[in-house]
């Protein structure tokens, strides 16, 4: 009868690594899983009994054993009852490697695959700005204060609502959020925005784009055609384009959106998403005689206005401009609001208002999307409100937001006053510097990266807009001395490029 080979292991050497860290289990394991992954030791070779491979690597037999074992769970050896223990001849890094070649090859075919036909041209232009997740990064876009968030209060709170949740986390709540919290939202809403509504007009939904994809689903039919702001928020673009909308880029200057273009141009359309309160991304009011004028189009013309007030609890020096919603007289306007900003970016609740005859759609909507939002932080931000936590946490934020962008415009003028222009406004959280004549936007965004900014390209944010030779910075995460030496190295970085 033919004997298996046995392999040489006295050839092989443990991991020093791991020797030097003292985890002899682990290097038994690594050692010979590298072994048979390179080729050293082949598919059905019978591996020495524990005791004589413990005795080759003068180590102790327990040490190899757990080795083994792990090996063996995980597919790289089998064991024959009286025979040893063997190499396994389907090796799982082998069926990893393989999925993986069969991924790479079929990349290319990603057309042919019948998706919907709008997927290829959104991978494309996601692909090219893909959004930063680096946390670490400066001046990274829609970022609010969040070094000036309170954690420990935010973690007592949720303490606080989780030790009370043991019958409210068995069920399951309902779609339209938590009732003590839209309750509250009432009141907040119409003392900060003057936006007039009902606990049961109330949405809660798991951020902007999900508000924003639940009024698609509910107001449009393929092919509808949408007014978007141009240059506008990219995500609001994609979402109604994902889902059949055709975008109409309406152009804005400096009294907001134009609405006479749009009624002009695209008379035909359905739904106008507007940011009236701090335009995205270049930071205008939509006047009050345009506001009045979007309001009665759509009256008149049976469309709807999804107004995303994003950004109006970072107004500095005067009180937020009252909603549209606010004005509007004939039920026509979905407002959307968020806390992300104003509490952390993977703080994912904000909330929609619609009008009374929508909020049977929006609340079914909701539930065919993810049933609700999550209890827990749904409960812990209505005590967060309730104890005026919330309000004195606004009030601070407004305060260092505005010190932080004053930082900004003096470095950008004390820096670099010869390559931008940049005008301060009386919001938001981040600043839209214009490139002056003679300077290369490419070459100014290359330094960007290569000092580690999340600065990003006005262009991003166009549809056909030529009007984008500039870079949009945010400046709400950084302390004013980071934010001032950041805009130094920049400074120095672009000195060596174009010398005075």
């Amino acid at each position: 009868m033919r004997r298996k080979p046995q392999a040489q292991f006295p050839l092989l050497l443990l991991e020093e690594r791991l020797l030097k860290e003292g985890n002899i289990k682990e290097s038994v394991y690594h050692t010979i899983r590298n072994a048979i992954l390179d080729g050293r030791l082949n598919a059905g070779i019978k591996l020495p009994s524990t005791r004589a491979l413990a005795e080759m690597m003068s180590i102790s037999r327990n040490s190899v054993i757990a080795g083994f074992e792990r090996l063996s769970d995980e597919g790289y050896l089998y064991s024959k009852q009286g025979s040893g223990t063997y190499i396994s001849n389907n090796l799982p890094d082998e069926l990893v490697k393989t999925n993986n070649r069969l991924h790479a090859l079929d990349k290319p075919k990603y057309h042919a695959l019948n998706l919907s036909p709008t997927v290829d041209n959104l991978t494309n232009s996601w692909v090219q700005s893909r959004p930063c997740t680096d946390k670490h990064q400066m001046f990274n876009i829609g970022i609010g204060c969040v070094d000036q968030f309170p954690h420990e209060l935010w973690g007592r709170l949720l303490g606080r609502v989780w030790r009370k949740s043991k019958h409210a986390i068995t069920l399951y709540n309902h779609p339209d959020g938590y009732t003590p919290l839209k309750k509250l939202l009432v009141d907040y809403v119409l003392s900060t925005r003057g936006v007039h509504c009902s606990e049961e007009q109330i949405i809660i939904v798991n951020g902007t784009q999900q508000a924003i994809n639940l009024a698609a689903r509910v107001l449009l039919k393929q092919g509808d055609k949408v007014w978007l702001d141009d240059p506008g928020y990219d995500s609001a673009k994609a979402i109604l384009t994902g889902l059949g909308a055709e975008v109409a880029p309406i152009f804005s200057d400096q009294e907001g959106m134009n609405i006479a273009y749009g009624a002009t141009h695209h008379p035909e359309a359905k739904l106008i998403y507007t940011t009236p309160s701090h335009q995205f991304p270049l930071g205008g009011t939509l006047s009050l005689s345009r506001r009045l004028a979007l309001l009665d189009w759509a009256q008149k013309n049976n469309a709807w206005i999804f107004e995303d007030d994003y950004n109006s609890e970072f107004r500095f020096l005067s009180k937020p401009i009252q909603a549209l919603q606010g004005l509007d007289n004939h039920q026509r306007v979905i407002y959307a609001g968020t806390f992300s900003k104003m509490m952390y970016p993977g703080f994912r609740l904000g909330f929609l208002i619609v009008p009374r005859m929508l909020s049977d759609a929006f609340t079914m909507m909701k539930y065919y999307s993810d049933s609700q939002c999550s209890y827990l932080e749904q409960a812990a931000l209505a005590q967060f409100i309730q104890e005026g936590h919330y309000a004195r946490h606004v009030r601070k934020i407004r305060k260092i937001c505005y010190e932080r962008q004053n930082a900004f415009f003096k470095a950008i003028n004390l820096y670099l006053p010869d390559i931008f222009d940049v005008e301060m406004t009386d919001s938001g959280i981040h600043t839209v510097c214009w490139i002056k004549q003679g300077y290369d936007l490419h070459v100014i965004l290359e330094q960007c990266r290569l000092l580690n900014f999340g600065a990003q390209p006005l262009a991003r944010y166009c549809i056909k807009s030529k009007n984008n030779n500039a870079i949009l910075f945010g400046y709400a995460a950084h302390t004013e001395l980071k934010i001032t030496n950041s805009i130094q190295a920049l400074s120095e970085k672009l000195r060596n490029i174009y010398p005075i």
